[in-house]
């Protein structure tokens, strides 16, 4: 961080420690060194839409790409406070959006994920917004992917990813309050970001994995719960990833302890004696069901099952309904958490 650069920068570079300063500093450059481009020395360098495609291009969609590289493009480094229409990125509004998705507040990150649920060229006073969160909730599944972090699920045996994504990013925007016209500007998307914790966890996964943006005081979070004990073979899971990465977060933080199958009708077959057998004195339990008609449905027991002549569980202990949705895949499962 130097003298030469403007206010705005210098603002933003404060919000990291001196020791990340070179980190934020570099990314501009690593940027315009992996993506084989060359020019004159003496020319001003600006950040190409390839330059950006040779990090990220393989964690999210073309069209995600266009419109992360647009709401750089769109950050005004002057004091009008309205987004600028520049068609290349430079230096200072990489290091602006960087640190407003890495360490901004709502009211920063509104604007750009404004841009950023925009196709077209140019910042429109409102917007839809389910596309930029399915775009972010299928980037944050390709990373636990490619990055190895899947805790010992596996999505090749699991439910329907491209609906798990769709039904996430439907529960997230139903969260928007909307204008009467049914769209949304700058003043709902902040109240939608800071209500809504996924939405600003979302883009700083797809930030700081994406551009390789290594902080010391930033570590991955741990989105999927761990998986134990579990036959993956013969089984066919009804959970998906982005339904796991929204159900783990509902659990009270005391029920963090590895999940293991316990039974499923596929593997055990549809005896209920079997069932209420495998259940017993295991804890804590997350139970899902299909019914006839495709929907799914399920609850959590924080109590473990016994049995007896009457109902046990009080107050908040007792089995709570926990997700309801429509899937294509899977049959009745249930998985437990070990105490």
């Amino acid at each position: 961080m130097g003298n030469t650069d403007s206010m705005m920068v210098q603002k933003r570079m404060a919000r990291f420690r001196p020791e990340e300063w070179s980190m934020i500093d570099g990314v501009f450059d690593r940027l315009q060194g992996g993506s084989g481009a060359s020019g004159n020395a003496g020319a001003v360098k600006t950040l190409k839409l390839e330059m950006l495609q040779s990090s990220m291009g393989d964690l999210v969609s073309d069209s995600m790409l266009k419109r992360i590289y647009q709401c750089m493009c769109s950050i005004d480094l002057g004091n009008t406070g309205q987004p600028g229409a520049a068609s290349e990125a430079g230096r200072e509004q990489l290091i602006v959006f960087l640190a407003d998705t890495l360490r901004g507040t709502a009211e920063e990150r509104a604007p750009l994920v404004m841009v950023m649920s925009h196709n077209a060229v140019g910042v429109p006073d409102v917007v839809p917004c389910e596309q930029v969160a399915s775009d972010l909730i299928s980037a944050v599944v390709q990373i636990l992917i490619r990055r190895g972090r899947l805790q010992g699920w596996k999505p090749e045996h699991m439910g329907d990813t491209s609906m798990g994504v769709k039904l996430l990013a439907e529960q997230m925007c139903s969260e928007l309050r909307p204008s009467d016209q049914g769209s949304c500007d700058v003043s709902c998307l902040e109240d939608w970001i800071f209500r809504v914790f996924q939405v600003s966890l979302y883009l700083e996964i797809l930030v700081a994995e994406g551009l390789n943006v290594s902080l010391n005081s930033w570590t991955a979070p741990s989105l999927l719960p761990p998986c134990r004990d579990t036959h993956w073979k013969d089984l066919k899971c009804l959970l998906d990833i982005p339904t796991l990465m929204f159900l783990a977060p509902q659990l009270p933080d005391s029920y963090s302890a590895p999940w293991r199958l316990v039974f499923s009708t596929h593997l055990h077959g549809e005896s209920f004696t079997k069932m209420v057998s495998g259940l017993m004195h295991h804890g804590p339990t997350v139970l899902l069901i299909k019914d006839t008609k495709g929907h799914v449905f399920g609850g959590f027991a924080s109590q473990a099952w016994e049995m007896k002549p009457q109902f046990q569980g009080e107050g908040r202990n007792r089995f709570h309904l926990i997700c309801s949705s429509t899937c294509q895949h899977g049959p009745f499962l249930l998985i437990q958490e070990q105490s």
